[in-house]
């Protein structure tokens, strides 16, 4: 049987990873439709992935500054809960940037990898905006607001800000700051090597540095790591998301384009300033 087995060994299947990439800012389908990161985005290709039959195991390739807490959240449960019912192991592999949600989905596989140079970490909650009241009092305009609750004109950028509104904005990210925390502590447990309070401070450093704080498991690239790992031949198959059918809706061919365009650039400058918050 040995004999007949070895002269069948050319009929033997090679082992598959499935390969998902997860790039762009995290954000809310409506809001960077095209380029963010969306539980109902990446939904379909990581249910596909899971689904793999002779999987060795699935790949996230990460790219990401960060975004929304909900749908970082949203993706990460949702892939342990695939892994879970698949049993199959999650490795993820960190690119360029695995920072803030990017690192909360890259913390919901079972293991970490990243290029020395990736930058890693700032587990932390950012909120930025800008204030206009001095501008309208120079250009003699007035804000006109009508509400029913106090609360509804809550860092009205048109408006003085005002000590209590700034007070409600951090007991808010203090909350979700938490639930960061919580779920990268659960994620990474003992193999936390660095000071708590240094980690969770939203600092951020590079994958080598990452290694050495028990951030990520080991430094490498995911085709050599999962060679090494289940054999030379393993076949990558890259889960594509599918292509959209373009949609001319009522304003014809030349409206949809003008309108693309416009919404494209300005989702590159969005993405823009996420990733040049990391130097990228």
């Amino acid at each position: 049987m040995g004999v007949f087995s070895s002269l069948l060994f050319w009929r033997r299947k090679a082992p598959i990873v499935p390969v998902v990439r997860l790039s762009g800012v995290i954000a809310a389908q409506q809001s960077l439709a095209r380029r963010g990161l969306s539980l109902e985005a990446v939904e379909p290709q990581l249910k596909k992935a899971f689904s793999m039959k002779r999987a060795k195991a699935v790949v996230l390739l990460i790219n990401s500054p960060g975004g929304s807490p909900v749908q970082s959240s949203l993706i990460g449960n949702r892939i342990r809960q695939l892994a879970g019912q698949s049993d199959i192991p999650v490795i993820a592999f960190c690119e360029d940037v695995a920072a803030s949600g990017g690192y909360w989905l890259a913390a919901a596989a079972d293991e970490i990898f990243a290029n020395p140079a990736s930058v890693v970490g700032s587990i932390g909650v950012l909120w930025a905006g800008f204030g206009f009241d001095k501008l309208l009092d120079r250009i003699g305009v007035d804000r006109r607001v009508y509400t029913a609750g106090e609360a509804k004109v809550t860092l009205d950028p048109f408006q003085p800000e005002r000590e209590e509104d700034v007070a409600r904005l951090k007991s808010l990210q203090v909350d979700i700051h938490e639930q960061f925390i919580a779920h990268i502590e659960a994620r990474r447990g003992s193999r936390l090597k660095g000071d708590r309070k240094d980690l969770f401070s939203g600092a951020f450093w590079t994958g080598q540095r990452a290694l050495d704080l028990g951030l990520v498991d080991g430094i490498g690239d995911y085709r050599q790591v999962i060679a090494d790992r289940f054999g030379a031949q393993t076949e990558f198959l890259m889960i594509e998301p599918k292509r959209k059918l373009l949609s001319l809706g009522g304003g014809g061919v030349s409206a949809h384009i003008n309108s693309s365009i416009v919404g494209d650039v300005a989702e590159r400058a969005v993405e823009r300033a996420y990733f040049a918050r990391y130097g990228l």
